[in-house]
């Protein structure tokens, strides 16, 4: 059974940064693509980043250069650093296991609430 248990989130100001980690159990992590997720209230869960088995990570347009996604195979974690924060990226923050077509793989955890004041 796969669990995802995310840490990390805050409150924090604009322009501020934020270090998510989320911890992946049941899988063989090191060949899977993960990926962080977002969802703020009556919004569709969008695909933030994701990053393949080799570390190769792509983003979602409104975050890139500001945030940078990682792993740590022999510790079964994902990270996503986030700089330059701004209030619009105030949101829930999941991560998840990615399917080919970039929809989610697993259920999901608890996920960790991010919120920018301005």
């Amino acid at each position: 059974q796969v669990q995802l248990v995310e840490s990390g989130g805050g409150l924090v100001q604009a322009g501020g940064s934020l270090r998510l980690s989320c911890t992946v159990s049941g899988i063989i992590f090191r060949i899977a693509v993960m990926g962080w997720y977002r969802q703020a209230p009556g919004k569709q869960r969008e695909l933030v980043s994701r990053i393949m088995p080799g570390g190769t990570g792509d983003y979602v347009d409104s975050v890139k250069g500001r945030f940078s996604i990682s792993r740590d195979n022999a510790k079964n974690t994902v990270f996503l650093q986030m700089n330059s924060l701004k209030p619009e990226d105030t949101d829930v923050y999941y991560c998840n296991i990615v399917s080919s077509t970039g929809a989610p793989f697993s259920s999901w955890g608890q996920g960790t609430q991010v919120t920018v004041s301005s």
